[in-house]
């Protein structure tokens, strides 16, 4: 099948990885598989833009298209007269502008089908599709009378268990266990304020514990200041914004995860992951967690992680490969093209 991809978005962030993830093990089944983004927002200071990283995996999709929320209505007009022509057998988007693009310029002959990456975007307005996915099986009954697959995140390779644990611990500089992480974007809906006063819990039991902060983001001063009122810096380790094989190596490096909150990929792709890296994965309830986690915080309160991370409890959890997870979407895209 000729794939096209569609992801309104000039980031490697959010969906972006799964969707390149995902083009690939298409790829590798044999099918011819591109994806296109937005190419008018060229600076993007503030994180890593997608372009490179799909040029090199040789999936940048090099059709003419714009693609983009910020198009002015003529651009929008030339997206949608170049869509149309395009010779694919398969249109499957990711955000609301890519959709709407495709519902009214969809290529003759091609089915649409339609991911929805966070429980915003299930309008009523949503608009029509052949088929839809969704990131969590909780999310299912809310497309009702629609053909729906839950999609999974996508593990890179690269995220494997450790070969030498302690060794790597001793090139990153960390000493001490057990040896938690946080692994997320510094936003309110993450809690890393829970998991820090949590830490501080934790501490006055396991006085070597140590806490590793991957990440960047709006609130990275405010929990360096929770931790300096709590006498924590020497406990904490703040590792900043990681990237490919480094954010791997300092997941590796972790005993346990813990994944408080979710922001706009409901998928849970960290907790996967940590898991594929063998590292326990202390969770809240959401998204597509409690199919990943192998223990979930009853509430969002230092008490209650605390009391997950000390059960010691680990689920037996069996999560697909990506060729299977590009199986799967191959038959609804097959499926949809049968019954359309």
């Amino acid at each position: 099948m000729k794939i096209l991809h569609l992801l309104a978005s000039p980031f490697w962030s959010g969906p972006a990885e799964n969707v390149a993830l995902l083009a690939l093990a298409q790829r590798e089944a044999g099918h011819e598989v591109t994806v296109a983004v937005d190419r008018r927002r060229k600076e993007v200071a503030a994180e890593e833009p997608a372009v490179p990283r799909l040029e090199a995996l040789g999936l940048l999709d090099e059709g003419g298209l714009e693609l983009s929320v910020k198009s002015p209505p003529w651009a929008i007009w030339k997206d949608m007269r170049g869509l149309r022509a395009r010779d694919v057998e398969v249109v499957h988007t990711h955000f609301t502008h890519d959709h709407l693009v495709a519902r009214w310029a969809r290529p003759r002959g091609a089915v649409l089908i339609r991911s929805v990456h966070a429980p915003r975007s299930l309008r009523s307005s949503l608009p029509y599709a052949d088929a839809y996915t969704v990131p969590a099986s909780s999310l299912i009954t809310r497309l009702l009378g629609r053909r729906v697959r839950v999609l999974p995140p996508l593990v890179d390779g690269m995220f494997r268990p450790a070969e030498e644990r302690e060794a790597l611990r001793r090139e990153l500089g960390l000493t001490g266990a057990p040896l938690m992480g946080m692994v997320s974007t510094f936003q309110a809906s993450r809690r890393h304020g829970v998991g820090v006063e949590a830490f501080a819990r934790l501490r006055r039991v396991h006085e070597g514990a140590r806490l590793v902060l991957v990440g960047d983001g709006e609130q990275v001063e405010a929990v360096r200041q929770q931790v300096r009122g709590l006498g924590l810096e020497e406990a904490v380790t703040f590792a900043g914004y990681q990237r490919g094989e480094a954010f791997a190596r300092w997941l590796r490096a972790l005993d346990e995860v813990w994944v408080l909150g979710l922001g706009n990929d409901w998928s849970a792709r960290a907790a996967a992951q940590a898991r594929a890296c063998g590292v326990r994965v202390v969770a809240v309830a959401e998204g597509n967690l409690p199919s990943l986690a192998d223990v979930l915080v009853e509430e969002p309160t230092p008490e209650a992680v605390v009391a997950a991370s000390e059960s010691g409890v680990r689920a037996l959890v069996a999560h697909p490969s990506n060729a299977r997870i590009a199986e799967d979407m191959l038959a609804l895209y097959a499926q949809a093209r049968e019954e359309r």
